[in-house]
């Protein structure tokens, strides 16, 4: 790591968020953009200061850090406005980084597909477009009077105004893009929807395990055994992957992985997400993955309620998954709060089996058992009886074959000519 960075946060006296936490996350943020922290300083106050962020005096203490540490960065913890940062890299000769700006380079940095580094981009502009003028302070902004052909404007903000034009009609052109895309995903839903196929959402802060849990749940299926990407780092995956979960004689469903939570997670990524978190919106049940090993899950499962209220995630039934079992005492209790919870490794499959019996209860709660007489000539409707249902028995007549099957009802009234009494 070649930067060195001193990380500042306030604490709001009165509120029951826990600050060192906060900063804590902040250090392993900066971390993934090869930041290293060597100073951290806190300052208890009744609420942000609209100027400087933290009172003059400490602003004159972090100066004095700058200088005997021979750090380049200084990263707040909470976005700042486009005043403050000018403010403040006038005030302290270096470079200001905030939050939000860590967060947006670690997505540029991990994005992978079109569609991810698409949303990036326009969260980054989106986040830049008003900062714009800090980022030039050092352009003249005014020329004189005399120059008729710029009209009194300086060369600097010419220049500001072709940086504006520029990045909006780019946010235009992503936005259409993405729009195409959109169009895309919503096809393949609607072809899902046809097919009947449920569809299982992972949810969670980031690093809590959910890459981990699709891979280990894709390892009993019998037939998609395509595994996603996985990693011990914050924000490892972006893109939504799908993959088809076929158990032995059990109708099949969809698990999808969606992209991590944090704390304070900028407003830009969630509207530039929104397209692809919608996945979650129409999901017939979500997993939500939680870190039992970190002691602040309680405010971790609070923060993607938060993000799953924000993109109107409602009336949807919920697995509560307390992850990494292995890690912590065997008397770990979950509150009574979380109505439907199961403790789970997803590392060593531990209670994997009956997370997935689970799933298939709330999944497939109107299928009831029924027996039809499939003639001979009939095979391929037996196939697809044993091969998306739930198998009881099956036995050989005279006039063809008779399967005793778990089936939802919509495929019962389909193939009524072939139910027997």
């Amino acid at each position: 790591m070649t930067d060195k960075a001193i990380i500042v946060g306030v604490n709001i006296m009165g509120t029951t968020e826990d600050i060192s936490q906060e900063m804590c996350e902040l250090r392993s943020l900066c971390e993934a953009c090869e930041i290293a922290v060597v100073s951290e300083v806190i300052q208890n106050l009744p609420s942000i200061n609209p100027t400087t962020y933290v009172g003059k005096g400490k602003l004159e203490e972090i100066k004095t850090l700058i200088a005997s540490l021979e750090t380049n960065i200084v990263v707040f913890n909470d976005e700042l406005t486009p005043s403050q940062i000018r403010t403040l890299e006038k005030f302290l000769e270096i470079t200001i980084y905030d939050r939000t700006y860590i967060i947006l380079e670690i997505f540029r940095r991990r994005a992978r597909t079109k569609e991810a580094i698409l949303q990036v981009e326009m969260a980054t502009l989106n986040y830049l477009l008003p900062r714009l003028v800090g980022m030039r302070e050092g352009l003249s902004r005014q020329r004189g009077i005399g120059s008729s052909s710029q009209h009194g404007r300086g060369g600097g903000e010419t220049k500001l105004e072709l940086d504006r034009r520029y990045i909006q009609k780019r946010i235009s052109q992503i936005r259409s893009e993405l729009k195409k895309l959109t169009s895309l995903r919503a096809v393949q839903r609607n072809l899902r929807k046809k097919r009947d196929i449920p569809v299982v959402s992972i949810v969670g802060y980031t690093n809590s395990g959910k890459s981990t849990l699709l891979n280990a749940l894709l390892s009993y299926s019998i037939e998609d055994k395509k595994e996603v990407f996985e990693k011990d780092m914050l924000f490892a995956t972006l893109e939504t992957a799908t993959r088809k979960i076929k158990l032995p004689n059990q109708p099949e469903f969809l698990l999808t992985d969606t992209v991590g939570f944090v704390q304070k997670l900028p407003h830009h990524l969630v509207e530039a997400f929104k397209s692809t978190l919608e996945e979650i919106t129409e999901s017939d049940l979500i997993l939500h993955v939680v870190d039992s090993s970190n002691e602040r899950y309680p405010n971790q499962i609070k923060v993607t309620n938060q993000v799953l209220n924000e993109i109107g995630v409602k009336n949807i039934p919920v697995i509560y998954c307390f992850n990494k079992i292995d890690l912590i005492p065997e008397h770990f209790y979950v509150e009574p709060q979380y109505e439907q919870a199961i403790k789970i490794s997803a590392k060593t499959k531990e209670n994997l089996a009956e997370l997935l019996n689970l799933i298939i209860e709330k999944i497939f709660p109107n299928h009831e058992v029924c027996t039809f007489l499939i003639p001979f000539n009939k095979g391929n409707l037996l196939e697809i009886i044993m091969k998306h249902n739930e198998v009881i028995s099956t036995s050989f007549t005279n006039n063809g074959t008779l399967i005793t099957a778990k089936v939802p009802s919509y495929f019962k009234n389909k193939y009524f000519e072939y139910l027997q009494n």
